[in-house]
């Protein structure tokens, strides 16, 4: 399979199955390895900064404790979110953006997923609209273009941002009764469907069906060669996984 052709392959939450998720080091490894895209959770801070982290509380992945919302990044850069011998502060997504942007090798996606429900609601994709625009990417000159896409589980996040930036690519992340007749993918615009390889395995036939309705498929979070196998089969778009580098040498793409 060739570089150019998909599935694409999507690092998740950076190289993590190498050094610890959502650090500088796990994505500048990703980028070393020749990830298509780079995926990261977002979350906002009590002073208004979206950091990259999955959990609502730091303890999995910090040698701190407490709940994201109610601390400030100040607060946050006290904990290290690497390891002993290679400490690492919580990473923005100014940081992740500048970096991915500074790579000059490819052009890299970033693929952002804004969590829900969350102490602050709608603020969460105000913000990351904001913080998108401060970079030229809120209004890409068409999908494909687009450095930057947005998923969510929430159809109303989703919505948000197809509303307020309809060029930006938008995946409706969820289980499949979200897919199998249109539904809420069709109602709020994504421009992709995310499910998960479990759910891709039980209904093969969502790849088709979204294809026909114009929609590309993100799965996640595929680890298993079987899995990348299938996905290429069925014509998944973009792949996520914590394995970049191994998974693009399955799929014959050059790292």
């Amino acid at each position: 399979m060739s570089d150019n052709r998909p599935p694409f392959v999507v690092a998740h939450r950076g190289s993590s199955a190498a050094l610890p998720e959502h650090t500088l080091a796990a994505y500048e490894l990703a980028l070393h390895e020749g990830a298509d895209g780079l995926e990261c959770d977002v979350r906002l801070t009590r002073d208004g900064v979206l950091v990259c982290v999955h959990d609502r509380t730091i303890e999995r992945t910090s040698d701190g404790t407490g709940v994201i919302s109610e601390m400030t990044l100040a607060e946050l850069k006290e904990f290290n979110f690497g390891t002993a011998d290679k400490p690492a502060e919580v990473l923005t997504l100014s940081e992740l953006l500048t970096l991915t942007l500074d790579w000059k090798s490819r052009a890299t996606k970033v693929f952002i997923e804004t969590k829900h429900p969350v102490r602050y609601g709608a603020l969460v994709e105000t913000k990351l609209l904001a913080e998108l625009q401060r970079f030229g990417l809120a209004s890409p000159a068409s999908a494909d273009m687009s450095r930057a896409v947005v998923m969510s589980f929430a159809a109303t996040a989703v919505w948000r941002i197809r509303r307020s930036a309809p060029m930006l690519p938008t995946v409706l992340l969820g289980e499949t009764a979200l897919y199998l007749t249109g539904g809420a993918a069709h109602t709020v615009g994504a421009t992709a469907i995310g499910p998960g390889v479990a759910v891709l395995r039980d209904h093969p036939d969502l790849v088709d069906k979204a294809a026909a309705a114009g929609r590309a498929t993100y799965c996640w979070t595929v680890d298993d060669r079987t899995d990348v196998d299938y996905c290429a089969e069925l014509g998944v778009s973009w792949i996520a996984t914590n394995h970049p580098a191994r998974t693009k040498t399955w799929l014959g793409q050059s790292v």
